[in-house]
């Protein structure tokens, strides 16, 4: 899997649901399980009900309403996709050609089993015809290509130092496990781990005509290749640290620092200028200098070929992607059944035409009012984070002054881009889906990325598609970002009443806004460098502040002897903990102008938290869970939920619930960091 951290402060997120009263929408009634205390499990008290009426479908690794409604917005784009592949006369580069033809080949299915490995053939032979380090020299970058980064990877990314320019970054990649911990601890899970990914490899390989004892042996390799790999690499909490991946260097220094990888070489295929770059992991470079150095070519051979199979598998035939789906959907993940194909080729035509689908997208399911409202809830939480952070009694007035200068440079995009990106170039047919995926990947990394590398920094780029149910905040370009996705009824409803807006959709914004200010975001200024603008005083205080919210959810256990670790989801915490706070002020002051009625005797105040739980309610699978807590900077939805809330008197005033209650943290070990 690739290991290049972007910059980007994502927040999983998705789509709640909310119940009707016959004018507006309020929060879903028939999902609180009401024998729950929510002073004891607030999560419990939101949500047990539907979880219990709904359980994780086969195809799904977590559920709630906001996947649920997450997967139905899929049939969107399918409305989109089934009307547009039905005509194969669109003009010749146009939005409708391109998306129609790229679904339409993704979804002749029978086209594609026939085939089996044929259409990687070529690739692997070429593979197989290495001899020398400069035909592996070459290989690499055709697969790079493609977007197979191994064992390294480079992109285009603004320079932390001078974010209006934007520079080359290489990046460690080429594991075939979620993470380097999965190669080296030694606990069961991870044990059993590697004992399947052996027989997954090895299974790939006899599926690519090996028999039984090479495919062993080739596996074999491929671990051992990608063991060393993983013991020069970061662990995922040092890969949070912003430091910690920031290495500028000269072009020179690259070479000195890796002399066997033929970097002239690569430059020049790849059209880049020799300027300053980054390099995340130095000393994972100098392992990938080793190898190229030590590591016969027959065993280069082998990694390669495996990286390709790994990267191609969900484009091959059925045996192919079963196999695929075995380990990594079911083993790693805990989903039952693959999801049906129409929704896997409107996912990919999405990840590698995303702007073309998008047009179509907003055209349809984004009108104008709902970016207005969503423009104007951004302005009021904004103002309410100003607010907060004016009213600081541990912040010094020299750092607060800092603070709000960044604040007040936040860019907040809505919906979709103001210019759409042009694919018109790219060659699709309905003839060969694999063509297609070739023709799509290989314009994403040379056109829409590494073109990028040695210019201005575009800040009207987006990093996430608008058809996307996410958002994210960018430390580099001190942006917010809000998809058209998550835009959409029931998660955002132009009919909800301001608790529910406020409870779901508002926290997601001052979620992405307190990402600014969180431990990552912290370190980068108002310009959006990496640069410390706080007294010393003041840090020392905030750190001191953010080290509660760890030990808290160092606390916190998905079962026995595995527990989240506080520093790997402290980003993610902390935004939810300020998020949920300088939102429920927001909604506070949204009340003076529109009051909320009460609903089913639930105040304003206790929907605006049920709403929050209602949102953040998965249900998660045991398999996921595991994954989460050893990578994932997310905590398991039940833990965003009650930890916020349990760090509010708000929330404990708004139910009444007594000193001493599980969701009532006390004084001394309360966390509020904004």
């Amino acid at each position: 899997m690739q290991r290049f951290t972007y910059l980007l402060l994502v927040s999983v997120l998705s789509i709640p649901l909310f119940a009707q009263t016959q004018d507006q929408h309020g929060i879903q009634l028939s999902d609180l399980d009401r024998k729950a205390d929510p002073c004891t499990d607030f999560s419990q008290f939101a949500n047990g009900t539907w979880h219990a009426q709904n359980p994780i479908p086969a195809y799904m690794d977590r559920w709630s309403r906001r996947w649920q409604a997450g997967e139905d917005a899929k049939e969107q784009l399918k409305n989109i996709l089934d009307d547009v592949s039905k005509r194969t006369d669109w003009p010749k580069g146009s939005v409708e050609q391109l998306i129609g033809d790229y679904y339409g080949s993704c979804m002749d299915e029978s086209r594609i089993n026939k085939l089996g490995i044929t259409p990687a053939l070529p690739m692997l032979k070429q593979v197989d015809a290495m001899k020398s380090p400069a035909d592996l020299q070459h290989m690499i970058f055709q697969l790079q290509e493609l977007g197979v980064f191994v064992p390294f990877g480079l992109v285009s990314q603004p320079d932390n130092h001078n974010p209006a320019q934007t520079i080359a970054t290489v990046f460690a990649s080429g594991l075939g496990l979620p993470d380097r911990d999965y190669y080296v601890k030694t606990e069961d899970r991870f044990k059993d781990a590697r004992a399947k990914y052996l027989v997954h490899v090895a299974n790939m390989f006899k599926l690519a005509g090996y028999n039984d004892a090479k495919a062993k042996a080739a596996a074999d390799t491929v671990f051992q290749m990608e063991k060393r790999l993983a013991e020069n690499s970061l662990d995922n909490v040092a890969l949070r640290d912003p430091k910690a991946t920031d290495h500028k260097v000269t072009f020179a220094d690259l070479k000195n620092m890796s002399p066997a990888v033929d970097w002239d070489g690569y430059f020049t295929a790849a059209k880049i200028s020799r300027a300053d770059l980054n390099v995340n992991e130095p000393k994972f470079m100098q392992e990938v200098d080793r190898q190229f150095r030590q590591t016969s070519i027959a065993d280069w051979k082998t990694y390669l070929k495996w990286q390709f199979l790994h990267n191609a598998a969900d484009s091959l035939s059925d045996p192919f992607v079963n196999e695929n789906f075995n380990f990594y959907g079911k083993y790693l993940s805990g989903a039952k059944e693959i999801k049906p194909r129409w929704k896997r080729c409107a996912e990919s035509t999405d990840q590698l035409l995303g702007e073309a689908l998008g047009q179509k997208y907003v055209e349809k399911y984004f009108p104008p009012e709902a970016k207005a409202r969503a423009q104007e809830m951004v302005k009021n939480i904004l103002a309410a984070m100003h607010d907060t952070i004016e009213g600081l009694q541990w912040m010094s007035p020299e750092t607060k002054q800092k603070a709000l200068q960044k604040l007040a440079t936040f860019n907040p995009k809505i919906g979709y881009p103001d210019k759409w990106k042009d694919y018109s170039s790219i060659k699709l047919g309905r003839d060969s889906y694999w063509n297609n995926q070739v023709a799509a990947l290989e314009w994403n990394v040379i056109d829409d990325n590494w073109a990028l590398i040695g210019k201005p920094t575009d800040r009207g780029r987006w990093g996430m598609t608008p058809p996307t149910s996410n958002a994210y905040y960018n430390p580099l370009l001190n942006e917010i970002v809000f998809p058209a996705g998550i835009l959409q009824p029931p998660a955002f409803d132009m009919k909800a009443v301001d608790a529910v807006n406020y409870g779901s959709i508002g926290v997601v914004i001052g979620h992405e806004i307190s990402h600014g200010f969180d431990d990552q975001g912290a370190q980068f200024d108002a310009e959006g460098r990496l640069n410390n603008w706080w007294t010393p005083d003041d840090l020392k205080r905030f750190e001191e502040r953010t080290s509660c919210v760890v030990r808290q959810f160092d606390g916190y256990f998905i079962e026995p002897g595995i527990h989240h670790n506080g520093k790997l989801v402290l980003g993610e915490s902390i935004g939810d903990l300020a998020g949920a706070k300088i939102t429920y002020r927001a909604f506070k002051k949204a009340q003076e102008q529109h009051p909320a009625p009460t609903i089913d005797g639930f105040t304003p105040d206790q929907q605006f938290f049920i709403a929050w739980g209602q949102w953040r309610g998965d249900e998660i699978r045991p398999e996921t869970q595991r994954l989460m807590v050893q990578g994932d900077p997310h905590p398991i939805a039940k833990y965003r939920v009650i930890s916020p809330l349990s760090n509010l008197p708000e929330f404990a005033t708004a139910f009444s619930c007594k000193p001493g209650s599980a969701m009532v943290r006390s004084d001394a070990d309360r966390c509020e960091v904004w």
